[in-house]
């Protein structure tokens, strides 16, 4: 079993540094309406950079072995938290933009497919507690 530890030190005010078992370190911090300076990544925002990152890895790897060239693909995620606290996602829809000519629309499924399906433990994670929903848009050029 994989085991990743990283650790987080409280730096000044509202804000954190943490580090990560690739090496690189990231800053977290509060918005100036909740006590800090916004000089970081928003812990929740942050989620969703992980679950972005994690399918859109998972994407690529995929389109790449099927042999499938886009021009441009980014990945936009609109989640809602609760009102009430502990405030968390409760709904979250991940779109998938492929930007390119001559699109092959049923590779690019197959490969998100099984990225939101069998691949992506943050995508599993977040069904754990929120609803998702995907939608792949093709931008033909």
């Amino acid at each position: 079993m994989v085991k990743n530890i990283v650790t987080t030190v409280w730096k000044e005010n509202m804000q954190f540094e943490s580090d990560n078992p690739s090496g690189h370190n990231l800053f977290m911090d509060a918005g100036e309406e909740s006590g800090g300076k916004g000089e970081g990544y928003r812990p929740k925002a942050l989620m969703l950079s992980s679950l972005a990152g994690c399918s859109g890895l998972d994407v690529v790897s995929l389109l790449k072995k099927m042999r499938v060239n886009v021009d441009d693909f980014k990945i936009e995620i609109t989640a809602e938290l609760t009102d009430e606290h502990p405030k968390f996602y409760n709904t979250v829809k991940v779109d998938y933009h492929f930007t390119g000519s001559n699109l092959n629309l049923e590779k690019i499924e197959k490969a998100v497919n099984l990225s939101v399906t069998k691949y992506c433990g943050v995508m599993e994670m977040f069904r754990k507690f929120a609803t998702v929903k995907t939608e792949i848009i093709l931008h033909e050029v």
